[in-house]
């Protein structure tokens, strides 16, 4: 009877280690799976972006080496978009540890550049991301600035430029309160407005200019 008990104990033991090392590597196959299509997705948005950007810089952006470069990232866009929304509809956010900081950034970039209503559905599930320190503010707060300005809304922490085909250049979508967007932007760990512009789009902060915007935009909208 000792004998079968423990032949019986060997056994369970021995089919325990078989199935964790099965589990173990799916674990690690599937992180490398999803880094490999967050990695793909990266490079098909961005490349034809920063393509674009660096020919704007050249050639103005109403070149058609512009336009041409633009038609691709939206090409290729619709298809990220679609990776994307089926990786979050199935997974839920996947953990820093599974998609990495490149891999989060990736994530709220393909969202960032899709439509407001995109950007309106994920954004509860990116609020509870940061909560669950599974995403971190400053990517939250792009897409909340998006969606502020795509709404006709003065923005909350200065993310969004916009370029003004009346003089040719970009400037910065008005402001709430530009006085006190360092101390908005303080409060959950970004650099100040002036810093974050000069290093993202080599713009220079104005206060007083950007007050005098903002209280444009409020009359324009209000009459």
């Amino acid at each position: 009877m000792k004998c079968l008990l423990l032949f019986y104990l060997l056994l369970v033991l021995s089919c325990s280690r078989k199935t964790k090392s099965k589990e173990a590597p799916t674990t690690a196959e599937n992180q490398v799976n999803l880094m490999a299509l967050l990695d793909t997705i990266w490079n098909t948005e961005q490349r034809p972006i920063r393509l674009r950007d660096s020919l704007m810089e050249i050639y103005g952006a109403e070149s058609e080496l512009v336009k041409t470069q633009q038609a691709i990232y939206k090409s290729n866009h619709k298809i990220n978009e679609r990776k994307v929304k089926n990786l979050l509809n199935t997974n839920g956010w996947p953990t820093k540890e599974m998609a990495g900081e490149q891999g989060n950034w990736t994530i709220c970039n393909v969202i960032q550049h899709s439509n407001n209503e995109v950007r309106i559905q994920y954004l509860p599930m990116m609020r509870q991301a940061v909560i669950d320190k599974k995403l971190e503010p400053r990517f939250l707060v792009r897409t909340e600035d998006r969606i502020a300005t795509e709404r006709g809304e003065l923005q909350i922490y200065g993310g969004q430029m916009k370029y003004y085909p009346e003089t040719k250049q970009f400037n910065l979508w008005p402001v709430f309160e530009p006085e006190n967007i360092d101390k908005r932007r303080t409060e959950i760990g970004l650099d100040s407005i002036a810093i974050f512009l000069k290093n993202r789009f080599n713009f220079e902060w104005n206060l007083e200019e950007q007050k005098k915007r903002t209280d444009k935009f409020k009359k324009n909208r209000n009459s």
